[in-house]
């Protein structure tokens, strides 16, 4: 059990648990809620859809009472056509009543870590400098690479899980992966 801490009270608890079939319309219904539908068209998800999340890498919140309060997946990419492996992080989503409490940071610094376990060697994503800073990402180890379709390059994020990865990493980020629909996760 996490838990969330502002002004340094906890203020809410919460597990960090493996996303399930169950998990996938509370899920879907979250990132409505929180990201609304213009998310579909965003150049992340087009690495995204028709794949599964990579292998063990799919993550929610459920606080105490059992509500969906977060989530977090990583999706294999190729870096270029021909390029190494690494992984795509999103969308990172939490429940609006409770953002700046932890859930997130909670969510990322798991996913982060469940990643480095599984031996994988880079993380790479679309977002907040700002919020993503703190885990390590930057922009500098994106300069060579690119997403398929619009973004801002000061948003594209990477982190080397393994130092050096990404040293000659270059090319437009390529979907690689399981296929199929995310309803087949595993119950």
């Amino acid at each position: 059990m996490n838990q969330a801490v502002v002004g340094g009270a906890p203020a809410h608890a919460f597990s960090i648990l493996c996303e399930t079939a169950r998990d996938l319309a509370e899920r879907e219904a979250l990132l409505d809620r929180v990201m609304g539908p213009k998310r579909r068209l965003k150049s992340s998800e087009k690495l995204r859809r028709g794949r599964l999340p990579a292998e063990g890498l799919a993550f929610v919140a459920r606080d105490e009472a059992g509500y969906l309060i977060g989530s977090v997946r990583l999706w294999n990419v190729r870096l270029g056509a021909e390029g190494a492996n690494a992984l795509l992080l999103g969308p990172l989503a939490v429940e609006a009543a409770l953002s700046g409490r932890g859930v997130g940071a909670a969510l990322m610094r798991h996913a982060i870590a469940e990643a480095r376990r599984l031996e994988h060697t880079a993380i790479l994503l679309v977002g907040d400098a700002a919020y993503y800073e703190r885990f390590g990402f930057s922009s500098e180890l994106t300069g060579a690479l690119a997403m398929p379709g619009p973004y801002e390059t000061d948003r594209f994020l990477a982190l080397e899980l393994r130092p050096g990865a990404l040293a000659n990493a270059s090319g437009t980020l390529c979907a690689s992966g399981r296929t199929g629909i995310t309803r087949n996760l595993v119950a």
